[in-house]
């Protein structure tokens, strides 16, 4: 079944609104009998499902999700070149064989033409949202986008004139609560509205909530949010003292354990020789 290439671009419109991570996948380059087209575009999931449009039949299809769960993975485009075998074999190139950029698979079909597929990741921008102004929390905003990070900075409108130039200000603590790709909040008030800054952080929908301060004051104030009613799994969720344990003493020390369990979390699961 055939689709205009402008549903497809609604879609990948929409896709990117909702922060949806998928891959484009687009015909560039056909040579002989191909039922495919060059221009043919097919938007694929991250389980790696075609969820709209069309790049040919059984042939490529494998070898372009594969590209494409890979590419949803690491961020990275890719180049796939589907050919008959005789024609790998005359290039030097085994299946699935890499060179010079182009990844090789072999055309099992009976029309046995060449077809050339440009692997594109739409990946969204994972949300960091960092409440308060303190010395950490502007260390933490500053680095956060060197990192691939979405700044939100959550702070009183006093308090917003430390920061440059974050993607989003929330004045005061009113986080929203829904999230669409992966959301991270690190608190780091340090004093100055601590309890509420943490109750708005663990109400809201994360998948990491970070505490910047000692081991004493992370206790006190789990009791505080005991009282007042939040989850005791949200609680055991908490990470408090913030941040990895490197014996950080600096602001900046302090903001880089956090980004590197932030790191952990986020690549947990994508690297292939993680086990």
């Amino acid at each position: 079944m055939a689709h205009h290439a402008t549903d497809i671009h609604d879609l990948v419109s929409a896709m990117k609104a909702k922060g949806a991570p998928f891959a484009l996948a687009t015909v560039v380059r056909t040579v002989s009998a191909t039922a495919a087209k060059a221009g043919a575009k097919a938007v694929i999931l991250p389980d790696g499902t075609i969820s709209e449009g069309w790049i040919g039949g059984g042939c490529a299809r494998a070898a372009v999700l594969k590209a494409a769960k890979e590419a949803i993975a690491d961020g990275a485009a890719r180049l796939v070149s589907v050919q008959p075998g005789d024609l790998l074999a005359e290039l030097g190139v085994a299946p699935g064989e890499e060179k010079a950029g182009v990844r090789f698979a072999k055309n099992a079909c009976p029309s046995q033409g060449t077809m050339d597929i440009f692997v594109e990741p739409m990946l969204p921008k994972p949300e960091l949202v960092v409440c308060g102004s303190s010395p950490v929390a502007v260390a933490v905003a500053e680095l956060g986008p060197r990192f691939g990070l979405a700044v939100t900075v959550a702070a009183p409108p006093a308090e917003q004139a430390a920061f440059a130039e974050p993607d989003r200000r929330i004045e005061g603590y009113a986080l929203p609560a829904g999230k669409e790709g992966l959301r991270v909040i690190v608190v780091a008030t340090q004093g100055k509205g601590d309890e509420a800054a943490l109750a708005a952080a663990l109400a809201a929908e994360a998948d990491y909530v970070a505490f910047v301060g000692s081991r004493k004051k992370a206790a006190s104030l789990k009791e505080k949010m005991r009282e007042r009613g939040v989850d005791e799994g949200r609680l055991a969720a908490l990470h408090a003292p913030a941040g990895l344990d490197l014996g950080a003493i600096t602001p900046e020390e302090i903001a880089l354990s956090i980004l590197a369990e932030i790191v952990r979390l986020r690549r947990r699961g994508q690297r292939e020789d993680a086990a």
